[in-house]
């Protein structure tokens, strides 16, 4: 059987995705079905930001950066709001696709697909943290894509929660917060069907080939934050959601056990 590990650019997208799953049920790029792509976390891979790390899933790469700004957003010093705040930007650099795309400053406006990823990256880790604990602070969250190859929003998430971590810890460390903020957990993965088949960690080729896409946020308790499931041909059945969230679970799972490492 034909087997390929180039990025997803570099195949020809004419090709159609059930001639790369056999009776084997390996998929194009060699994995099986319930197998997460390669993960690999840098530490530090920035030196300014209270925290970072460059975060590669297959293919898919993104630096996430933790800053703080002992400075409140505006509308928390009007509603005289308690605690601190959590917020996120998300971005993707032109050259991170194939096709180059424009720099939304260049545009002048945030597409309404970043606003929609950067708001469930910031719901998602304000989920996990006691925002009282932070003090009249705040903490930014810059997820930048370097390079694209699906996923990015899953990745970005289990990215930005290490680099959260360790900029806790090192708050915690030079006193500046006298408790630990962070409750629990969170990490996201996609999963699909693609010709019929339950898939975890969908990459680009199959994403775009895929009868079923879902993006599943869950923290370490095992509660949601967020699945988002769409059908792209037909609907999809109660027990293949199933499929879907079980196969979910076991990769966050294994997230968790690398978030930790």
């Amino acid at each position: 059987m034909f087997m390929t590990k180039k990025p997803y650019h570099q195949i020809n997208t004419g090709i159609d995705l059930g001639e790369f799953i056999n009776v084997s049920e390996l998929r194009y790029d060699g994995r099986k079905p319930d197998q997460l792509r390669p993960v690999k976390v840098t530490r530090d891979f920035t030196i300014n930001a209270k925290a970072s790390v460059l975060i590669e899933v297959g293919n898919t790469k993104v630096i996430c950066a933790v800053s703080l700004d002992e400075n409140l957003p505006g509308w928390m010093r009007a509603q005289n709001a308690e605690g601190g705040w959590v917020t996120c930007e998300y971005s993707m650099l032109p050259s991170a696709t194939p096709d180059r795309s424009k720099r939304e400053a260049a545009v002048g406006k945030l597409g309404g697909r970043t606003m929609e990823i950067q708001r469930l990256i910031g719901r998602a880790l304000r989920a996990v943290i006691d925002l009282k604990k932070l003090g009249r602070r705040q903490l930014f969250i810059d997820c930048d894509v370097i390079q694209a190859d699906g996923g990015t929003r899953a990745a970005s998430i289990t990215g930005a929660y290490i680099a959260l971590r360790m900029a806790v810890d090192r708050l915690l460390e030079e006193k500046v917060l006298k408790c630990d903020p962070i409750n629990e957990a969170i990490a996201a993965v996609s999963v699909g069907i693609c010709k019929g088949v339950p898939l975890l960690d969908l990459c680009y080729f199959e994403d775009s080939s895929a009868e079923v896409d879902m993006n599943v946020v869950m923290t370490s308790s095992g509660r949601f934050v967020e699945i988002q499931g769409t059908a792209e041909e037909q609907p999809f059945t109660k027990e293949q959601m199933q499929q879907m969230m079980q196969l979910a679970e076991q990769g966050i799972t294994e997230l968790f056990a690398i978030q930790k490492t």
